[in-house]
């Protein structure tokens, strides 16, 4: 995708109307087809729900992005404004899919991780289906999505067993974008949330906290957070960036003094998208954007 082309299908699709999200069946367009609902996975017969648009008619694999929203892994869905609305994105381009994962009120984390993970692995499972593109693989996350999909650019599956289906295709992805996400769970002040069952409370939010696998050869990471986080403190993203630059891990880095707790804005999915077509390319990251 070229440069133009990008900025024009951004003007495009900022300017187009959403599809209504919560019509029983799939929608199309002349250029879009939208199906919310879609069965991701299923956990003991539960099924976990995506909403998913992409081009109907494109030339070559289509790239996909992977939305996961926020809410602190206890509440919200994916239709909030946290994660992206998947008709634009398709627009854009992309198979464009946002995900509900098991929330921590009935299944304890790592269980939303291990929805992530599924989702991903669907993506790869389905690719022919939807003429997906497997190499390029992109995940986007807000807030609680925000450290998720850092984890999974530090981490990867790690030790989380595999629930939901899909266990043999790949796991893999092109690079992530974080949104006001924690990096560190430790410091967080809602990192206490995360509470796996049957090990030290502390250890666990070690162990899922995306600092601790920070290395040169993780996914590449976009980072967007604002001094005046009020919901995860700037000093988390800072000790984040901090340990990239010291690492020389592939990373972006947009600081904002007063941006507040950031969602997908339009200027969010600009420099996304930029992000995206920088991966791509193949051009050098590691840097600071002001």
């Amino acid at each position: 995708m070229s440069r133009p082309m990008l900025v024009a299908l951004l003007a495009l699709a900022l300017s187009a109307p959403a599809l209504q999200a919560s019509e029983p069946q799939s929608q199309a367009t002349a250029e879009i087809v939208s199906a919310p609902d879609v069965v991701y996975g299923q956990v003991l017969g539960a099924a976990l729900l995506a909403d998913i648009a992409y081009p109907k008619a494109h030339s070559g694999k289509t790239p996909a992005i992977l939305s996961i929203h926020g809410g602190r892994w206890m509440r919200g869905t994916k239709r909030d404004n946290g994660a992206i609305k998947v008709d634009q994105w398709a627009g854009f381009g992309f198979f464009a899919m946002t995900i509900d994962y098991r929330l921590r009120g009935c299944s304890a984390p790592p269980a939303c991780y291990q929805d992530v993970q599924c989702a991903i692995r669907f993506l790869h499972a389905n690719a022919e289906k939807y003429n997906i593109d497997e190499d390029r693989i992109f995940l986007i996350g807000q807030s609680a999505g925000g450290h998720m999909v850092s984890l999974a650019a530090t981490l990867g599956n790690g030790d989380y067993p595999k629930t939901g289906g899909w266990e043999t295709a790949r796991d893999d992805f092109r690079a992530s974008i974080c949104i006001s996400g924690p990096h560190d769970l430790t410091t967080c002040p809602w990192g206490n949330l995360w509470t796996p069952a049957g090990i030290d409370p502390m250890k666990a939010r070690e162990l899922a906290s995306p600092i601790q696998y920070a290395s040169p050869s993780m996914k590449p990471l976009l980072i967007f957070h604002a001094d005046n986080d009020k919901s995860v403190p700037i000093d988390n993203a800072l000790a984040m960036v901090k340990v990239l630059k010291e690492k020389n891990c592939p990373h972006v880095f947009h600081h904002y003094p007063a941006a507040g707790h950031m969602s997908v804005t339009p200027e969010v999915i600009e420099k996304s998208l930029a992000f995206i077509q920088k991966v791509t390319d193949g051009e050098p990251l590691n840097d600071t954007a002001k």
